[in-house]
């Protein structure tokens, strides 16, 4: 299901490109999001600290040749199945609150899986519930939360074992991260979690 905006405006975006076939553009976001995953995994290092800056960076790596508006915050409100994420002329504010309470507070080395866990659930829900992207927010949001395991040492995680019954707990956890309840979340990253 592709988001609901004003005007409808959901069907093939302008692009530089000038693709016209939703099958072309899927293809090379794709491509961008698979190429962005793999620079950003070989620059990865133990400094290596997650930011907004470090998150609109994956979004333009991936996106830049596709979408002028790639590593840009949207400019339009946007909703899926009903459920609004956060208003576009306060993702600035709501991007510099995720920072400071969220990113900033990621410790430089994790004691056990179980922190990690519950770190990148916290980071991946609350991130989906910003969705500060006009497109590409779950693929964001998904290598953030790979880069996060590998940075702790590691695989990625193994989100293609999220189905369709897993799917519907995967986006009811995001939405009960609106209060602040991240065990849904813990319990889906611990899923999908490496052996």
């Amino acid at each position: 299901m592709k988001y609901q905006i004003p005007n409808d405006q959901n069907e093939v975006l302008p692009n530089k490109l000038g693709l016209t076939s939703l099958t072309d553009i899927n293809l090379s976001e794709f491509e961008g999001f698979l190429k962005a995953e793999i620079i950003l995994s070989e620059r990865l290092t133990p400094s290596t600290k997650f930011s907004v800056s470090y998150i609109l960076g994956i979004h333009k790596l991936a996106l830049s040749h596709l979408y002028s508006f790639a590593g840009k915050y949207r400019d339009v409100n946007i909703s899926k199945g009903g459920f609004p994420f956060a208003a576009a002329r306060f993702l600035n504010e709501t991007m510099k609150q995720f920072e400071q309470e969220i990113l900033k507070e990621l410790p430089k080395k994790y004691i056990d899986r179980k922190q990690l866990i519950s770190n990148i659930a916290k980071v991946h829900a609350e991130l989906l519930l910003i969705h500060p992207f006009r497109e590409g927010n779950g693929r964001t949001a998904r290598i953030l939360a790979n880069l996060m395991c590998r940075k702790a040492g590691f695989s990625s995680l193994k989100f293609e074992k999220i189905g369709e019954d897993e799917f519907k707990n995967y986006v009811l956890a995001i939405q009960v991260a609106t209060d602040g309840e991240y065990r849904l979340m813990e319990k889906m990253i611990d899923f999908i979690f490496p052996d």
